[in-house]
This record gives C-alpha cells, structure tokens and sequence, in this order.
C-alpha cells in the first residue's frame, strides 16, 4: 500500500475536527436543548391550525374560528411580562428552571383539559383554554431563551441554537402534521391526550438541566426589572445601530417568505400536495440541516464570520426563486430552490438567535430577549402587505430580485459594526 501524505493529513485533520467537536457533543448543556426545544414549540399548533382544523371538522361556525385566532396574541405580547421573570425566582429548580417547570406543568394540564373538552358544544370554554395554553407556552418561551442565554458558553451557543431549532421545528411537525393524521385514527380528544402526554416528557428535560450560572446582580425591585433592561442597553455605545442591524439581519429572508408559498402555486404552477411536499417537509429538513451546520461551523468561525457568511449566503438564497420563475415549472429547479433558501436560512437563524443572546445582560435576560427577538420579527410583519402590490408591479423574478437587495443594508451594517460584533463573542 502506498503512502499518501496528503490523505493521511485530511484523516488527522477529520479526527482533530471530531475531537474538538466532542467536548461540545457530550455537554450536559447541549443535551437538554433539543427537549428544551421540544417543549417549547409543541403548543403552538394545538391552538393554532390544528385547533382549527378540530373546529372545523366538528362543524363550529367559521366567525368564531375567525375569533379563535385571537388567542395568539400572547406570543406577540410575551415581553410585557418577562420583567417578572427576571425579578422573582420560585423556591424550586433556580432562577429560570423554576418558571420552566411551572409552566409545562400548567401546559400539560390545560391541553389535557382541552381533550376533554367539545369545541362544538362549549366553544367558549376551548377558547379559555386556548388562551390559558397560549399565555403558558408565550411564558414558557420567555424563560427557555432565558435560560438557553444564561447557560450556553459563548462556544456553545451556535450548537445550543441548532438543536433547540431543530426540536422545536420537530414539535411543530409532531403537533401539526402528525396531529392531523392520528385525528383520523384516534379521534381529537385522545390525539390532544397524547400531545399533553408529549409534553409531560419535556418536563423530564427540565429536571434533568444543570442550572444557570449563579448571578448576584438579579433587578432588586419590580422598578429596576421595568427600567433597568432599556437603561443598560441604551448605555452601550452604538445601541441604536444594533438595534437597527437586529431588524435588517433577516429582512431579505422575511420578505422573501412573505409569498413564497403564493409563487410556487400561482406564479410557477405547482400543486398545494407538491409545495407541502417539498416546500414544506424537504422545507423543514433542509432548515434544520441548515441550522446544525451552522451552528457546528460557528464553533470554529466566531459570531462575526457567521454572521457575515451566512448572511450573503441567505441573501443570495433569495435569487434561487428569481431563477425558478425564469425557468417556469420544474421539480428539479422547486428542489433545488426550496433546499439552497432553507439551507441559508436555516444557518443564518443560527447565527442571529446566538447574536440576540450575546446582546443579553445576564441580570434582564428575559425581558432582553424578549424585546429583542420581537424587535427582530417586525420584518415579517411590516414586509407582508407590500409585498402582494410589488409583485403585481414588477412581477416575480424582479420580486425576488428586489428581496435580495432589501438584505444588503444589513450586511453593510453589519460590516461597519464588527469591531462591536467582535467584542460580544467573549460574552
């Protein structure tokens, strides 16, 4: 056998890259991510789309389907009381755990008390409990990111990132799609009976954690919870700039998005079972490969690097659809399409959810957070309603166009910043 010294380098370096990836790989931190995730993203359908479809096959007026969509609203209000969660601790578990555990114990009883419970003939009493779940689930959401902040090392975040997208996105399948299905088999009351039981074992998770690093700087008073997260962000130099790059990083991505599904049914011609099939479960695939990548690359890149590769990358990710609509119905084009945004985006989630919990003073955490992940969503908020009107201007390839050139003011903040940027990642 001949001696090649350059395959015998590319295994030392294979070997060298897995072992300074396994201390990341068998943290007590990193493991409970994925259930953390789990946990968090399993409520969401089960009052959103599919507590409408169980309304909808159940035969309850579509006005008050209409009205059940208003139990979200904690999700967009979650921030107005995470000053409480920085403020008091609960007797058990430390700091966060002790919220987290409060809330998956409410979560599991009140979707328990959903399945047993008829949308058609007590739809007030569902809504209730629909908003009791919600309000539990938007809480339960304040105190992981919390904690997710609080106990990931700065190298660990990209990976802590990664695996709690990837359980998160798993839980949305599970609640959503597979929900569905069983409906059919087992009936809602005993899919709902599951689901709650699903959740019973992300409290497991809970238990299992380490707990965060101790902080002696907790807000002393309900006053300094309120006030104190604003007065020591706005102290930071160049506040105003992160706050602004906070809302452009995903821009391109989220306008893109905005019509993503509407293109590929309409603008291309594609069937609702092909844009499901591939647009959303290899979607959802590709998303979560794309965030594990990037999370295991930011271990090695820094949060700078990360931020700026993979950024362009989503921009660019955006003209794989311009491409789509010039070529016209194509499966191997949608694939391709489909798989290179959700790729991008995926990493580039990574790398901006590490970003926000690097912003994060470790005394507001919660109400940091918060605000800030909510600052972050008004892209996909305000980039919805023009973006009908921009495509019937211009069409869709010059749309898709146009969203990947709405991603360059952030990338151009971001370059201008990295000298701020390089200073959070000892954080």
């Amino acid at each position: 056998m001949s001696y090649s010294p350059k395959k015998t380098f590319a295994r030392i370096a294979k070997i060298s890259c897995l072992k300074s990836l396994l201390p990341f790989l068998t943290s007590r931190r990193l493991a409970v991510m994925l259930p953390m995730g789990l946990a968090s993203g399993l409520p969401l359908a089960l009052t959103g789309g599919t507590l409408q479809a169980w309304l909808t096959v159940d035969g309850v007026d579509i006005r008050t389907i209409g009205l059940f969509s208003l139990v979200g609203i904690p999700y967009t209000l979650k921030f107005l009381w995470s000053p409480l969660m920085d403020r008091f601790s609960l007797p058990w578990l430390g700091r966060r755990r002790g919220w987290i555990l409060l809330t998956q114990g409410i979560l599991a009883t009140g979707i328990t008390a959903m399945a047993f419970t008829s949308p058609a003939d007590a739809p007030s009493i569902m809504a209730c409990l629909a908003l009791v779940v919600a309000f539990s689930s938007a809480s339960q959401d304040i105190v992981i990111d919390a904690y997710r902040t609080d106990l990931l090392k700065e190298k660990e975040r990209g990976l802590g990132v990664a695996l709690s997208v990837t359980g998160y996105r798993t839980a949305m399948l599970i609640s959503g799609a597979l929900a569905l299905i069983l409906s059919d088999h087992i009936g809602w009351h005993n899919t709902y009976i599951l689901m709650a039981c699903i959740m019973a074992l992300g409290m497991l998770g809970t238990l299992m954690g380490p707990e965060t690093r101790s902080s002696s700087s907790v807000p002393k008073s309900m006053a300094d919870a309120l006030t104190g997260p604003l007065k020591e962000f706005f102290s930071r130099p160049a506040a105003i700039s992160i706050l602004v790059l906070v809302v452009l990083y995903k821009l391109g991505d989220a306008f893109a998005g905005t019509l993503t599904t509407a293109f590929l049914i309409r603008g291309v011609g594609f069937s609702p079972a092909d844009v499901g099939t591939i647009n959303k479960g290899f979607g959802l695939l590709a998303t979560l490969m794309g965030a594990l990548v990037g999370g295991s690359l930011m271990t090695k890149m820094g949060l700078f690097g990360a931020l700026m590769l993979f950024g362009v990358l989503q921009a660019v990710s955006n003209l794989s659809f311009m491409v789509l609509a010039w070529i016209g119905k194509s499966y191997c084009a949608m694939i391709a399409a489909v798989g290179i945004e959700n790729i991008s985006g995926g990493m580039g989630t990574a790398a901006f959810v590490t970003f926000l919990m690097a912003l994060c003073d470790h005394r507001f955490t919660a109400t940091q957070y918060a605000l800030l992940s909510a600052l972050a969503s008004l892209g996909r908020v305000f980039m919805g309603p023009p973006s009908g009107f921009l495509v019937k201007w211009v069409g869709w390839p010059e749309f898709f166009f146009i969203t990947t050139l709405t991603a360059l003011p952030g990338l151009v903040l971001l370059w201008w910043m990295r000298r701020r940027i390089y200073g959070l990642e000892g954080n």
